[in-house]
């Protein structure tokens, strides 16, 4: 369903189309900036990236499928191939971005790829980084783009550029393109079937604990919501 109305938009591209991962963490986040929740909100398509948004939704009632944004990258990626796509990867550390791009375009050579890093703070991004990454974006004119700022700061930005991004698939993919690459591990199979993908990530990445105080404030949120104390939207 997801992949279907994507390539129905690329095979008839009209505005804008933004796809957003839903997690706990973000979520929080959004309880607290209303510009992200509105992003959230408005995307064309949200994808519930995290095990956390799965068991709130069927504690309530609501049927939902997990789709962790690197596999629906993957997924996009092998879509590329087939149809001869253009794609821009903005982001990450400093040449992972065009690295990548470089190994998808020995995998896919029937399509086209490009790779920047862009923006070196994407908080505080600097006029002519901006006005370098316009004109690969025109001069690339790329069917799907893949931004690898983190949330929220890439989900806010590639919101106000909308116009710019205009008859494009983009999605924020986080840390994908460390993953993809190799330069950082997924956790094990074992750990992605049972949702504790974020627990093996604490364990190797031990200075990520402040974020995952988010989920504490996720469930409680939850919990108060099924009291029927407060609304979680």
């Amino acid at each position: 369903m997801i992949l279907e109305k994507i390539i129905k938009y690329i095979r008839q591209p009209a505005g804008f189309f933004h796809i957003v991962s839903l997690n706990p963490e973000n979520l929080v986040v959004a309880q607290q900036n209303k510009e992200f929740k509105q992003v959230l909100v408005s995307a064309q398509i949200r994808i519930n990236d995290g095990v956390g948004v799965v068991v709130a939704s069927r504690l309530h009632g609501i049927e939902a499928k997990r789709v962790t944004g690197v596999g629906l990258m993957e997924e996009l990626i092998k879509l590329v191939g087939r149809m001869r796509l253009r794609v821009l990867l903005i982001g990450s550390r400093p040449n992972l971005a065009l690295e990548l791009a470089e190994c998808y375009q020995r995998q896919y050579p029937e399509a086209k790829f490009f790779g920047t890093i862009g923006i070196k703070n994407i908080r505080n991004p600097a006029k002519n980084e901006e006005k370098k990454l316009w004109t690969i974006v025109g001069d690339s004119k790329p069917n799907l783009i893949f931004v690898a700022f983190g949330s929220p700061e890439q989900e806010l930005w590639i919101e106000r550029h909308s116009k710019e991004f205009t008859g494009m698939v983009v999605m924020g993919v986080g840390g994908a393109f460390d993953f993809l690459s190799g330069q950082v591990n997924r956790a094990p199979v074992f750990f992605q079937k049972i949702g504790l993908e974020w627990l093996y990530r604490l364990g190797c990445q031990p200075w990520r604990w402040r974020r995952q105080t988010r989920l504490i404030k996720f469930m409680w949120f939850v919990i108060k919501q099924k009291l029927g104390c407060q609304q979680f939207q």
